[in-house]
């Protein structure tokens, strides 16, 4: 499971998908170069990853899929428990 947030990927697919801003999110540099040199492959590619993030199919740099919503961490940063 990716340590990236599922919430914020997807704001920052709603708000920036067309520049690639969740895909250098989640450290897909040359994908995230791709979207935002043709706009989020004009328009497709942008939908296609938006409705990937709210299935829980989209996949980080490290091919670990994003699929946790909120972590619950303690003072220490430690995780408690994961909302997915």
């Amino acid at each position: 499971m990716s340590e990236k947030s599922r919430l914020v990927t997807l704001i920052f697919c709603w708000l920036l998908g067309i520049f690639g801003a969740h895909r250098f999110y989640t450290g897909k540099t040359a994908t995230g170069v791709i979207w935002l040199l043709t706009l989020g492959c004009l328009g497709i590619g942008f939908l296609v990853d938006l409705i990937m993030i709210l299935l829980g199919k989209f996949y980080d740099s490290q091919n670990k899929p994003v699929l946790v919503w909120l972590r619950n961490c303690d003072a220490e940063g430690k995780v408690i428990s994961y909302l997915v």
